[in-house]
Parts: C-alpha cells; sequence; structure tokens
C-alpha cells in the first residue's frame, strides 16, 4: 500500500514542469508524482523522463498521444493510481496556480481529520485570487454560486480544480458510475458524486495564483460547457440511487 500521489496532466508546460516536481518533491511530507502528458510538442515529456533517473519509484510518467481534455488525463491518472493501491489522490496543475506547498494541508484534511475529500479553496475565507483580471474573478465565483444554486453542493468553490480523494471516494465513482465531462466540468461532477455518494468535503482555504509562464488552457467554450452541463447532472442525478 503507498500513500500519497499527485496526478498532474500536462501538455506544453516545458517552462513549468522540472520547478513544480521539484517544489513537490521537497516536501517535508513525501509525495509521489505522475505526470499525464498529452504528446506536448514541446519537450514537456522528455524532461519529466529525465527527471525520473533523479527521482526513482517517486516520479512517474503516462504518455498519451494526443490532448483528449483535462477530465480523460485525471480518469487516466485515478486508475493508474487505484491499481497501484494509494491512498490519498491529489489533483494539481503544472503551472504553479496550485500552490504545492498547500498539498499537506490537503493531506491533512484528509488523513488526520477523517474527511474523504478535501478541496483547496479560493472562496471558503473571501475572494483569494491573485493576478486575475476582475472579470475573470467574477466570472469564477458567480459560477460557483451558480453551480451551488442549481445543485445543492455545499461547497464555496465547486469549479475547484486542487483537491485529495481517499482512495474509497475514486473506487465508488469509477465503479459504480460514469463521468460525462472532460472539460472544466469535469471538476464539478467528481466532487457532486462525491457529495451525493455521501462522502465528507472539506473546504481548505487556498490563495490561487494565475500562471505567470506559459499560456493558459481556459476558454469561453470551457466555461459553456459547465454552465450547460451543472443543469444535465443535476437531472441526472434525479433518476439515480447513490449507493456506496
Amino acid at each position: 500500500m503507498k500513500e500519497n500521489l499527485v496526478i498532474t496532466p500536462t501538455y506544453n508546460e516545458i517552462e513549468n514542469v522540472e520547478l513544480i516536481i521539484r517544489a513537490v518533491m521537497d516536501l517535508d511530507t513525501p509525495f509521489d508524482m505522475l505526470i499525464v502528458d498529452d504528446g506536448s510538442p514541446d519537450g514537456t515529456g522528455a524532461k519529466v523522463k529525465e527527471l525520473m533517473e533523479e527521482f526513482p519509484n517517486r516520479l512517474f510518467l503516462e504518455e498519451r498521444t494526443e490532448k483528449n481534455g483535462l477530465g480523460t488525463a485525471y480518469l487516466h491518472g485515478f486508475r493508474w493510481a487505484l491499481d497501484r493501491d494509494y491512498q490519498y489522490i491529489y489533483e494539481m496543475d503544472a503551472d504553479f496556480s496550485h500552490n504545492p506547498n498547500d498539498l499537506p494541508k490537503l493531506y491533512q484534511a484528509c488523513k488526520d481529520y477523517g474527511n474523504d475529500m478535501s478541496v483547496g479553496s479560493r472562496y471558503k475565507s473571501g475572494v483569494n485570487v491573485v493576478n486575475w483580471s476582475m472579470k475573470r474573478v467574477l466570472m469564477s465565483y458567480f459560477a460557483s454560486k451558480y453551480v451551488q444554486f442549481i445543485t445543492g453542493i455545499p461547497i464555496n468553490d465547486t469549479t475547484a480544480g486542487f483537491k485529495c480523494y481517499t482512495n474509497k471516494v475514486l473506487q465508488t465513482i469509477l465503479n459504480k458510475d460514469k463521468i460525462h465531462f472532460v472539460g472544466y466540468a469535469f471538476q464539478i461532477e467528481m466532487k457532486f458524486k462525491t457529495w451525493k455518494y455521501g462522502y465528507k468535503i472539506e473546504e481548505v482555504p487556498i490563495i490561487f495564483t494565475d500562471r505567470t509562464r506559459g499560456e493558459s488552457k481556459m476558454s469561453t467554450k470551457i466555461f459553456k460547457e459547465a454552465f450547460f452541463g451543472v443543469i444535465s447532472l443535476k437531472i441526472r442525478s434525479m433518476f439515480k440511487k447513490y449507493i456506496k
């Protein structure tokens, strides 16, 4: 049985990938790391392979041939983690918008305080976002409020992508359910289903800092998927029994 695995999807993250790997490897709490790279043409995968020699049995790489969406990358990583019996599995971006120093807080919320999912929350204690325009802050904040209103989920940051799952949560969702979304709405769907199955979720306040290196993958299309996807998510849930 292994304990902690951080899953980080990448596409053209050559400017960030070594820095983020070293930041995770330098933490006092030990975390293994799996990079799921979608065929980055900039050499991201090659750099990870090089670093794997420095961090044997802690750093791993799964290479996919094309870019198939954030959700499918994480699902690939989840199955990889469950096959190896990791107990705590984390989602974290490669661009430092999620601070690796917050990983132990997410771990503690599950390991020490008995939660089944911990969420790095931008909105639990005010609005903790750095380097975003006011337009983007408002869009993100009210998107979370919209999700709360439609679904009833008691989480302030419903669209957050920095979180920890216990092994049993992922076992339940992947074995008993189907994930319908691959983009931004994937993050909402995973929290919603964790909640519907009756698992305990805790929000951990973090400061979210927008990337300073590389290009953002965010787009209007991604927000639209989330907006309309939430409605279909709620409707489907009305016809399903959630039994652990």
